[in-house]
């Protein structure tokens, strides 16, 4: 099969005997250009299959009206959400994005970053992977004065914007309620605590423990990949624990829910037996049963901000160098997973 040559303009300029500038100024609707004489150009550009060069285009004007993203993986609620809001935001403001995922490979998350890089993205918005230790694979945006905005996995003590929840208020409201509600043996199911997001949350859970007079025991604390498998083995791991843990924080609903479902499959009642809180308040937390007592996430709101401060930027409206961490508000949501059924009957 042929390949059709490209239609330039002109081929318009010269099927209509007009100069090239005069097609080039009909096609982006100039008003110098007469309305007839815009019609007849835009109708040949159609018929002929004339598609705009945006990539010449955006090299003209130094500018590709593109946001770079970056998130650590695809497969999440979460993610899923916050790329929801980033897109409303961005299609408001008549921006594109270009997403890549690092699968929590800092080589594969620094090779992206140098992609969008060469794609000369206007400005990026990224999420770090689980083992990423500097940004310096982001220092080529600063030097060309490209904007990065990172969220939810951030590093702390770095002076870019960010875009976070509190994680240690979280992970201490998540464990506080297991204490109100009698437990005295509390598992923290987590990942890598080289990431802020779960250092910060165990922070949380075990400053609640001791400002409570509970023991904080290490043995309690299981770093999982908060995958269906990491799920089943720390169900299995609580019930192999003697005595057996009575409360579980579990920073990951989805896998809450798996360890949920191994837990009853053992013959483990929840949340008579175990109480369980989860996070980030997935769908799966209202499907499992009982349903999941979790942190709400807002993931939506998180893209929405982080996308808002980019383009405000990126518009002259606001200078995102003047930003440093933007915090957002996220909730203890309680439902059946964690109410002990003895502790309902005192009140």
């Amino acid at each position: 099969m042929e390949i059709k040559k490209e239609v330039t303009i002109y081929d318009i300029a010269q099927k209509l005997e007009l100069s090239s500038s005069t097609v080039s100024r009909g096609l982006q609707d100039n008003p110098t250009i007469n309305s007839k004489t815009r019609e007849r150009i835009q109708e040949t550009a159609r018929e002929l299959g004339y598609r705009h060069n945006t990539f010449a285009s955006s090299l003209r004007k130094q500018k590709t009206n593109t946001i770079g993203v970056i998130v650590h993986e695809l497969n999440s609620n979460f993610i899923t959400s916050v790329l929801a809001g980033i897109e409303k935001v961005t299609s408001e403001t008549g921006y594109d994005i270009l997403i890549a995922h690092s699968s929590e490979s800092f080589e594969k998350e620094a090779a992206n970053a140098l992609n969008l890089f060469h794609k000369r993205v206007d400005g990026l918005i990224a999420s770090l992977s689980f083992d990423t230790k500097s940004l310096d694979h982001f220092k080529q945006f600063e030097e060309k004065g490209i904007p990065v905005i990172f969220f939810d996995r951030v590093e702390e003590k770095s002076e870019s914007a960010k875009v976070i929840i509190d994680n240690y208020k979280s992970g201490y409201q998540a464990t506080q309620h297991l204490i109100d509600q009698g437990c005295k043996r509390i598992v923290l199911v987590t990942a890598s605590l080289n990431r802020n997001v779960y250092t910060q949350r165990y922070k949380g859970y075990r400053d609640a423990l001791l400002d409570n007079g509970r023991v904080f025991n290490d043995k309690y604390v299981l770093i999982k990949d908060l995958s269906e498998q990491g799920g089943v083995e720390a169900a299995l791991e609580i019930l192999k624990m003697k005595p057996m843990p009575d409360g579980a924080f579990i920073t990951n609903d989805f896998s809450a829910a798996v360890c949920i479902q191994t837990l009853k499959e053992n013959g483990v009642r929840v949340p008579d037996d175990v109480a369980i809180v989860g996070f980030n308040n997935d769908t799966i937390g209202k499907i499992i049963e009982p349903q999941l007592t979790t942190i709400d996430y807002p993931g939506s709101k998180i893209g929405e901000t982080a996308a808002r401060n980019l383009t405000n930027h990126l518009l002259g409206i606001s200078n995102i160098k003047h930003i440093n961490t933007i915090v957002i508000q996220s909730n203890l949501i309680i439902r059946k997973s964690s109410l002990k059924k003895s502790v309902l009957s005192e009140k």
